[in-house]
């Protein structure tokens, strides 16, 4: 399972924002020394402590400043004397704007470790809603990728899940409309939805109809939330035990495809359905199509964040193409170039992805 906090890319400067006191005190002693004696640089000396603030930590804040006087009176001494009222009026300054960034660094450490534990309770928050997937299951090989659009956020709208069941191993794949907390909210929903009826519904049909009686309960006994004027998508994929078809129900979600040898086929609906929440609408169930699942192919559901994802000229993002080209490769190979070339190809992370790729293979697994 591949996980990420947004689907982007994120570089740190942190070794050039620990380095940055000390090259300001050594290019401040260098000038100041090859300059007449009119031009002084000194007065710089007190923004060393401030920068070190920032990154280091309370002792090594301290340390800057005290390497900071020494440089002040180093240069003093050079000028002729250290103890003239502008010498101590300079040490002065940087003692107290060193006191001033030590007590800055202390805050920012104690609000730094008050984050890591919000975090951790919401990383385990997290895994609670989105449980990581077992490698095999029911015979069949799971691999997910999944990646958040909010910074530092593990989920969004987009949600997953496989269970073996009585009736064989069953999968959804969906997309809450919206963002924020809100999908988040209604994504939960759904999840508990389907972990239950996913093991005593007796088709996919009536799981549905479990899923869209959740949403409408929970928007009645909710009133605040919004949940009655959102909808999901989702994919439902039912893989029997003997493993020879798979049975797909899609409400209006974008459609799986089928990896065969180097072929890459588009499951779509035999007939359209409306999304999770709309499906009152329609009087007739969501159709089910059964799709052959042999020996060494590979379902693969994902959400619009991959689909949708657009470059630069506003093109979509080719995925039947891409994986054309993959198709030699594992399924976890595969997820980790398809992360890549959605990287390089979007113009920015604005959407949750989750991808779940389902194997079929000959030797019997758990």
């Amino acid at each position: 399972m591949r996980t990420f906090s947004g689907l982007r890319r994120v570089g740190s400067p942190r070794a050039i924002v620990r380095s940055a006191p000390l090259v300001l005190i050594a290019v401040t002693a260098l000038l100041d020394l090859l300059t007449p004696g009119q031009q002084r640089f000194d007065r710089f000396l007190a923004a060393a402590p401030a920068l070190a603030a920032v990154s280091w930590s309370v002792s090594g804040t301290a340390a800057i400043g005290l390497l900071a006087v020494a440089a002040e009176f180093g240069l003093s001494l050079d000028r002729g004397s250290p103890f003239t009222a502008s010498a101590l009026t300079a040490v002065a300054v940087i003692g107290t704007v060193t006191l001033a960034a030590c007590y800055a660094g202390h805050v920012r450490k104690r609000r730094e470790q008050d984050l890591l534990e919000v975090r951790a309770v919401a990383d385990a928050a997290q895994r609670v809603l989105l449980r990581p997937l077992p490698p095999w299951l029911a015979g069949v090989q799971l691999d997910l990728l999944y990646a958040g659009a909010a910074a530092q956020a593990r989920i969004g709208g987009d949600f997953y899940e496989a269970l073996r069941t009585p009736h064989g191993l069953r999968v959804i794949v969906g997309d809450v409309q919206g963002k924020g907390l809100p999908a988040v909210e209604l994504a939960s929903v759904l999840l508990g939805s389907f972990r239950e009826a996913a093991y005593d519904a007796p088709d996919l049909p009536a799981v549905v109809e479990r899923l869209e009686r959740s949403m409408v309960r929970y928007s009645e006994q909710v009133p605040s939330s919004d949940a009655a004027e959102r909808f999901a998508t989702a994919v439902l994929v039912e893989v029997p035990a003997d493993g020879r078809t798979a049975r797909v129900v899609n409400c209006g979600h974008p459609a799986p495809l089928l990896l065969r040898g180097r072929e890459v086929l588009e499951v779509k609906p035999s007939s359209p359905a409306l999304p999770l929440n709309l499906g009152a609408l329609l009087s007739d169930p969501p159709p089910v199509d059964s799709v052959p699942f042999a020996a060494g192919d590979r379902l693969m559901v994902f959400t619009d964040g991959v689909s949708e994802t657009r470059d630069e000229a506003g093109e979509f993002y080719p995925l039947p193409d891409r994986l054309r080209g993959w198709t030699e490769n594992s399924s976890a190979r595969l997820l980790d170039l398809l992360h890549t070339d959605l990287l390089a190809y979007g113009t920015g992370a604005d959407d949750d992805v989750a991808v779940l790729i389902a194997g079929r293979v000959s030797t019997a697994v758990p």
